[in-house]
């Protein structure tokens, strides 16, 4: 069993249910990239870019295409979502967003091969902030084995959402005043709670064994919390939780 996987199985097997409302959800992203008002279309638009480039950049990638193609292609494909209204046809009663994603990318592929047009990456505009190097030292580093491109796609959209996570305890870290507790805190959770003795963390920290234990508690209850709302933002049906959950270990083969 990996890291990421053992993580998210320790974090959702002590969650608690959590309420089902959340301010902003991956499916209201998608209502607001297809309203009127241009300047929350673009910034919607612009959230679903940065929660699915990479899973799909990957995608593309395992199809066949070279990294550089891949970039124009990923560019190509959000200007394609929002330009031709496909985005649109998305529907929270049909299935996952990201499915819809897989399958859309997958269509407009087939149809760009049959074309074989020679557009500008994104139309001439970026439409999302893609670190080349970033892009593909990433891809570099996934599994070179028969891994499909749909199974490829699922594992990465599940370590962008356990990524998001983290992110999401750093900031509240940083606002709270303990960014460099959760900075030393960060590879108990990632690493396992071997990577580094308590005892270590306390004294850098300059306090106890006890509060650091108290603190990894803390953290990863905290974790566990925002896995499940994060995973809940993603389906239209609360029921559905449960399903994502196991979608989640499948991605990594369990």
């Amino acid at each position: 069993m990996n890291r990421p996987e053992e993580l998210a199985r320790e974090s959702l097997d002590q969650a608690q249910p959590v309420s089902w409302r959340f301010p902003t959800t991956r499916w209201t992203y998608v209502s607001e990239a297809v309203g009127d008002d241009l300047s929350q279309s673009r910034s919607a638009l612009e959230q679903l870019c940065k929660s699915y480039w990479y899973p799909l950049y990957a995608y593309i990638r395992r199809k066949g295409h070279s990294a550089d193609e891949a970039l124009d292609v990923v560019q190509e494909y959000f200007a394609h979502l929002l330009e031709k209204g496909v985005i649109a046809a998305a529907d929270p009663n049909r299935g996952r967003f990201r499915t819809f994603l897989m399958t859309d990318c997958s269509n407009f592929l087939s149809k760009r091969r049959a074309k074989l047009t020679a557009q500008k990456r994104g139309g001439g505009r970026k439409l999302v902030s893609i670190d080349v190097q970033d892009a593909e030292g990433r891809f570099l580093n996934e599994p070179a084995d028969d891994l499909t491109p749909e199974r490829l796609f699922q594992r990465t959209w599940t370590v962008t959402l356990l990524d998001r996570v983290l992110e999401i305890l750093r900031d509240e870290a940083v606002k709270g005043g303990r960014a460099e507790t959760f900075d030393r805190l960060k590879p108990v959770l990632t690493d396992g709670p071997g990577a580094i003795p308590y005892a270590q963390i306390a004294a850098d920290l300059h306090t106890t064994e006890g509060a650091i234990q108290a603190a990894v508690h803390r953290l990863r209850k905290r974790y566990a919390t925002l896995l499940r709302e994060e995973i809940a933002a993603t389906v239209n049906d609360p029921s559905d939780v449960q399903d994502e959950i196991l979608a989640l270990f499948a991605a990594f083969g369990t």
